[in-house]
């Protein structure tokens, strides 16, 4: 049997993570689960705290729905879907939060030469992995085209003044997509509930987002494992305490469709307006935030193995990347990965 948060990230559609923690605990420990952002979420803590479970649970819920509300773009109504549905380029008004997302998606962008582009929506869309779920076939080379006029970090502008932040586009058909960030946001929402609520024993995961602190159920550092790019459930890569940073998983090898024989990931390279076809299949970051490193991954993911490996060494990342081959599959870290690793 799985356990509950090992569940939550298997059950995702771009999962790569599962969480490792011991059934025979000898301290108190709190499970709370559910559901968000078209994935689960998981929040498990270890010892005495002060709040109520019903009511914790209650401020989580209302935590991730108000998360959706800003920048979920399957809810017609959120923030971010009125920005996606106007034509307006006038500078329109957004939360804090969200000019967060977006200013750390921004200089990812700019790390990445593009590669990671929040704007890349209307692509995303195209390929059918988009909100619409449309019947999935390869667009035409011109449909690709088309949308790709409508996309470029540089037609995105976030503004700041005395009375909040504020974003504008270039492009009236501009479409931003958060998803790709949007599971490492919610991850770090829930620490800070963690941090207001005096709780220092915990492990959150949103999807393949995952950040913990303090000890599990045993008195030990909890254990997040690197699932093998494979459909086997425990097929456990390697084991990372994360010592209280954020970990996040991209990988290409769940979500996609297949036509003529040929599988197309839901991964998409902006400059190809395609999805990806080298063989890095799963590409792993512990950052200080989890918002940084689910900004990473996706990035480095798109940049394929040797350009990963290169500007995560250049920038000093911690790393994980696992690539397929012609036997199977090998796996190189960098130095600051490594010392995240289970002893």
């Amino acid at each position: 049997m799985v356990n509950a948060i090992a569940k939550g990230l298997l059950l995702s559609t771009a999962l790569s993570l599962l969480a490792a923690c011991n059934d025979q605990e000898t301290r108190s420990q709190i499970d709370l689960e559910g559901k968000t952002m078209g994935t689960f979420y998981s929040v498990k803590i270890s010892g005495d705290i002060k709040i109520s479970k019903p009511l914790l649970q209650q401020q989580v819920d209302a935590l991730l729905e108000q998360a959706n509300d800003d920048i979920s773009t399957y809810r017609p109504a959120s923030v971010l879907s009125r920005f996606n549905q106007s034509h307006s380029t006038d500078p329109q008004p957004i939360p804090r939060g969200m000019a967060d997302i977006i200013l750390t998606a921004q200089r990812i962008g700019r790390d990445t030469q593009g590669a990671m582009d929040i704007t890349v929506g209307p692509l995303v869309n195209l390929w059918g992995f988009g909100p619409d779920k449309r019947a999935v076939k390869v667009p035409e080379q011109q449909q690709i085209e088309a949308a790709q006029k409508n996309i470029g970090l540089q037609h995105l502008k976030l503004l700041s003044d005395s009375r909040g932040e504020w974003l504008q586009k270039d492009l009236p058909n501009m479409y931003v997509d958060l998803s790709t960030l949007g599971e490492g946001y919610g991850v770090d929402q829930l620490v800070k509930l963690m941090a207001r609520n005096g709780i220092t024993n915990y492990l959150v995961s949103v999807g393949g987002a995952v950040s913990s602190r303090g000890v599990n159920g045993q008195g030990k550092p909890w254990r997040v494992a690197i699932q093998k790019p494979t459909d086997r459930e425990n097929a456990v890569q390697a084991l990372v305490d994360l010592q209280g940073y954020g970990i996040s998983t991209a990988g290409s090898y769940r979500n996609y469709f297949e036509q003529n024989g040929q599988r197309y990931s839901h991964v998409i390279d902006p400059v190809t307006g395609r999805p990806i076809t080298h063989r890095l299949v799963s590409a792993t970051v512990i950052a200080s935030t989890t918002l940084e490193a689910d900004g990473w991954d996706t990035g480095l993911m798109v940049l394929g193995t040797e350009k990963a490996l290169k500007l995560a060494e250049e920038k000093g990342l911690a790393v994980y990347l696992i690539s397929k081959t012609d036997e199977g599959f090998s796996a190189v870290m960098t130095p600051q990965f490594k010392a995240f690793l289970a002893k």
